[in-house]
Order: C-alpha cells, then sequence, then structure tokens
C-alpha cells in the first residue's frame, strides 16, 4: 500500500456555485447529454 494524493475544488471560494452551475448548464445542453446520462445511469444500476 501506498499513500496518494487527492486534489479537490475548494467549494468555498467565491465564484465556485456559478462556476458549476455554469458547467452543469453546459453539460446538460450537450448533444450528447442524453448518452451521458445513460452511461452514468448505468453505472449506478451496476452498484444495486
Amino acid at each position: 500500500m501506498r499513500p496518494i494524493q487527492l486534489w479537490v475544488a475548494d467549494v468555498r471560494v467565491p465564484g465556485f456555485a456559478a462556476e458549476a452551475r455554469r458547467q452543469a448548464i453546459a453539460v446538460a445542453a450537450s448533444e450528447h447529454a442524453g448518452d451521458d446520462q445513460a452511461f452514468i445511469d448505468a453505472l449506478s444500476l451496476h452498484d444495486k
């Protein structure tokens, strides 16, 4: 076993919520949104 370091977005910074919303809207508006959601759904169902 070895340690790893994982960096994640700092949700406390100003503008984080606005940027997250902007990106979510862009993903939802994508022509691939249906395929993307189907992929996530398939992964989610795999664990149940």
